[in-house]
């Protein structure tokens, strides 16, 4: 009640101008900065720098709390964290040394539901097109992947394999339709989910990246059996805070997003996966926009109980992963055509 009293006679803080913050933004250099968070009576201290953006702020504080970022609220003197975008670069927020923030959070115990639609996102817009650099290229977006590599601990189940390739796999609606209704959870495994990841081991270490909590990853790999399937192995789960935020201009319009940058995973095992031997599948292409060439946009499984019988998606997929599973470098390849190159592959057998 004191505090509510106390806060009824002290001024609003002012207003936030986003231009000024946005030319404070451009000016400033991209410093350490160490900011203490304080929540249900306990400390954090997380280390960003100046070119992080308030969003990934929140994505450490989840790190360090569980508390997920659309579930806090920042609180900081004399500012309205509220009211600022999430793009905003901290750089342009006056934060001082060891400053104090507070959060107002509760950690989700149970979490059934994966990464929420964003409207703005489903149709999953043209990357690049007035881009002068592109977004992987760019050095604020390097630093950024270099940072969250060293930072990100990957939940390791199972030995990386020498000489193995890579193939990275998406969750919602690329192996599981999240949004059905359903008694089982494995009415909504996308068919042929096993005998695809079965056929895959033979060539492909199998690395599963959700854009939701490690507890939900966890979760649903547990309920359809893919942790426990004697006949492959799945060697690491990553999940949404091994992501970085990235923007994109698109018909002068500037989108900020979050990706799954690959070099997380190179920058960690470099002597098992590199560029030359990874390719990705998510049924949203702007996940690899910082690896476009190691990704493969996969349809979306939806609807599954009026799909279920007609999707033969990754009974597909499996003859394209065995048929490059011996190639020097997938980077080479379009996998926009990956079905072109299966059925010449086809046509190629017949005539040998």
């Amino acid at each position: 009640m004191a505090d509510t009293a106390s806060s009824s006679s002290t001024a609003a803080p002012p207003a936030v101008d986003e231009a000024s913050l946005a030319a404070v933004a451009v000016a400033a250099p991209p410093e350490e900065m160490t900011l203490v968070v304080k929540w249900r009576g306990q400390e954090q201290t997380v280390r960003m720098v100046g070119d992080d953006t308030l969003g990934e702020l929140k994505l450490r504080i989840c790190e360090v709390t569980g508390v997920l970022p659309k579930r806090q609220t920042l609180l900081y003197p004399k500012l309205m964290l509220k009211d600022i975008d999430d793009s905003t670069l901290l750089s342009s927020i006056p934060f001082k040394p060891n400053g104090k923030i507070s959060m107002i959070g509760t950690v989700e115990e149970e979490i059934f539901v994966g990464q929420e639609d964003d409207p703005e996102l489903l149709d999953d817009f043209d990357f690049e097109q007035n881009e002068d650099t592109p977004i992987k290229d760019k050095d604020v977006y390097k630093q950024k992947l270099k940072r969250r590599a060293s930072q990100y601990k990957m939940k390791l189940l199972n030995p990386c394999r020498e000489g193995k390739k890579l193939l990275v796999l998406d969750i919602d609606y690329t192996l599981f339709d999240h949004k059905s209704p359903a008694e089982n959870p494995k009415e909504l495994m996308r068919p042929y989910l096993h005998q695809f990841l079965a056929a895959a081991y033979s060539k492909y270490d199998i690395i599963i990246w959700s854009a939701t909590s490690m507890k939900w990853v966890e979760l649903k790999m547990e309920q359809l059996g893919v942790l426990s399937n004697p006949d492959y192995k799945i060697t690491a789960l990553m999940d949404h805070l091994a992501m970085i935020t990235v923007q994109s201009e698109n018909q002068s319009r500037k989108k900020t997003f979050n990706c799954k940058p690959l070099g997380v995973i190179w920058a960690q095992f470099p002597k098992y996966y590199n560029e030359k031997n990874t390719i990705m599948f998510d049924d949203l292409r702007r996940n690899f926009v910082m690896n476009p060439q190691n990704g493969l946009v996969i349809r979306p499984f939806r609807k599954s109980h009026s799909n279920r019988d007609s999707d033969h998606e990754l009974v597909k997929l499996t003859h394209y992963l065995l048929s490059i599973g011996d190639l020097e470098d997938l980077s080479k390849l379009d996998h926009s055509k990956w079905e072109s190159y299966i059925d010449e592959s086809a046509k190629r057998r017949k005539r040998g």
